[in-house]
C-alpha cells in the first residue's frame, strides 16, 4: 500500500467555493458497498435510506473564531491562529510573523495582550494571554475556513452545523453541513435517532499524508468524548437491530476509539481523551454500520479511512463517477453515504 494509491485528478472547479441553499439541498451520491452500485439523489432523501431504530451520530463540535490579529511592540502586524485550548488562558496557536520567540509579547484589540511562552515545531507557538480571550474571539475573530477556500464567506455560521454546541474546533465537522432541523425532525418523525458526541477538530485534518508509505504517517491527535448516556442510546440501538450511522470521519473516529474500550456484547463503551486512531484499510470496524461523508482531498488520512470502510477500488470508481457527474467536492460540497 503506497499513499499515491489514494491519488486522483480533481479538475479545480469542481471545489466547492459557497455552501447551497438550504442545507438539504446538497446532491447526496449512496453506495452500496455490498453491491457496488451507486445512486443520484439529494441529501434531502437520506431518509429513503434509513431505518427505523438506526441512530445517525453526530459531532457537535462549534468551530471558534479561532484566526486573531496581534501587534508587535513596533506596529508590526501578526496572525494568530488559534488550534487548541490548554487552560483558560494558554493556547497553541499558528503564529504568522518573524522573531516571534520565547518572551515576546503582543497586544490584542480591547487591552489584551499574548506572551510567547514557547516556540514548538515549524510556525507552532504555545501563547499565554494576560486573561480569558473569548470575549475577543467572538468580538473580532474570524472563522478559518480551510486554504482551498478563496470566496469570503458572507454568514459565518454557514461553517457550522445547525446543531453546534460545543466550542473547539479549528474546522468544522462537515458531514454535518448537510442537516437542517426540518429534516432531523423528518428523521426523528421515522424513527430514526440521533445521538451526539463530541471531537474537536485540528488543522491538521487538511494535511496531506506525505511519507510513501502511508502507515510511517503521524496522524494528528484529537481530543473527544461519547458521554455514557449517548454510548447506552447507540448500544441499545445495536442490541435492537438498529445500525450505528456515523455522520462524517470525526464521529467515525471518536465511534471506533470508544470502541476499543466496549464491553463483550457492546458497541462502544464512554470515552474522553485524546485520540489518534489512524484507520488504514485493513481495520476492522467495530462500530460503525455506515457513515456520511463529503468527498475527501486526494492521498489525505481521510479518504484513507473511508477507503477502509468501502474499498480503494470502490471508493475512487466513485469518486470518478462524481466528477464526471459534476458534483461539489471537499467542505462546502455534496454528500456520500456509504452503507
Amino acid at each position: 500500500m503506497q499513499t499515491s494509491d489514494f491519488d486522483y485528478t480533481l479538475p479545480p472547479e469542481r471545489i466547492a467555493q459557497t455552501p447551497v441553499e438550504p442545507r438539504h439541498s446538497s446532491r447526496l451520491l449512496v453506495l452500496h458497498r455490498s453491491t457496488s452500485n451507486l445512486d443520484h439523489t439529494t441529501f434531502w432523501n437520506i431518509g429513503d435510506y434509513l431505518r427505523p431504530g438506526d441512530v445517525l451520530v453526530i459531532n457537535q463540535t462549534k468551530v471558534i473564531p479561532a484566526r486573531l490579529f496581534a501587534h508587535k511592540p513596533t506596529g508590526g502586524k501578526v496572525e494568530l491562529l488559534l488550534l487548541r485550548r490548554e487552560d483558560e488562558t494558554t493556547w497553541e496557536a499558528l503564529v504568522g510573523g518573524k522573531g516571534l520567540v520565547a518572551g515576546k509579547t503582543l497586544s490584542l484589540e480591547g487591552g489584551l495582550e499574548v506572551e510567547v511562552l514557547e516556540v514548538l515545531e515549524g510556525s507552532r507557538r504555545r501563547l499565554r494571554f494576560s486573561g480569558p480571550v473569548d470575549a475577543t474571539l467572538e468580538r473580532s475573530g474570524q472563522i478559518p475556513l480551510p486554504p482551498y477556500i478563496h470566496t469570503p464567506l458572507a454568514d459565518r455560521d454557514r461553517y457550522q452545523t445547525v446543531y453546534a454546541a460545543d466550542s473547539g474546533s479549528a474546522a468544522a465537522p462537515t458531514a454535518g453541513l448537510h442537516f437542517t432541523p426540518e429534516l432531523m425532525q423528518s428523521l426523528e418523525s421515522k424513527g430514526v435517532g440521533f445521538a451526539r458526541l463530541t471531537l474537536h477538530v485540528g488543522l491538521d485534518t487538511f494535511a496531506p499524508v506525505t511519507e510513501a508509505d502511508p502507515a510511517q504517517h503521524v496522524i494528528h491527535t484529537e481530543w473527544c468524548e461519547l458521554n455514557p448516556a449517548a454510548a447506552k442510546q447507540i448500544n441499545r440501538a445495536r442490541q435492537a437491530g438498529g445500525r450505528i450511522v456515523a455522520v462524517g470521519t470525526t464521529s467515525v473516529r471518536t465511534l471506533e476509539s470508544a470502541a476499543a474500550f466496549a464491553a463483550p456484547g457492546e458497541a462502544v463503551a464512554p470515552f474522553s481523551g485524546p485520540t489518534s486512531l489512524f484507520i488504514l484499510p485493513g481495520y476492522k470496524f467495530q462500530a460503525v454500520d455506515a457513515m456520511i461523508t463529503n468527498f475527501h482531498l486526494p492521498k489525505s488520512s481521510l479518504i484513507m479511512l473511508v477507503s477502509a470502510f468501502a474499498g480503494r477500488e470502490q471508493i475512487l470508481a466513485a469518486y470518478a463517477e462524481a466528477i464526471r457527474l459534476e458534483y461539489r467536492f471537499y467542505s462546502f460540497g455534496d454528500a456520500m453515504f456509504i452503507e
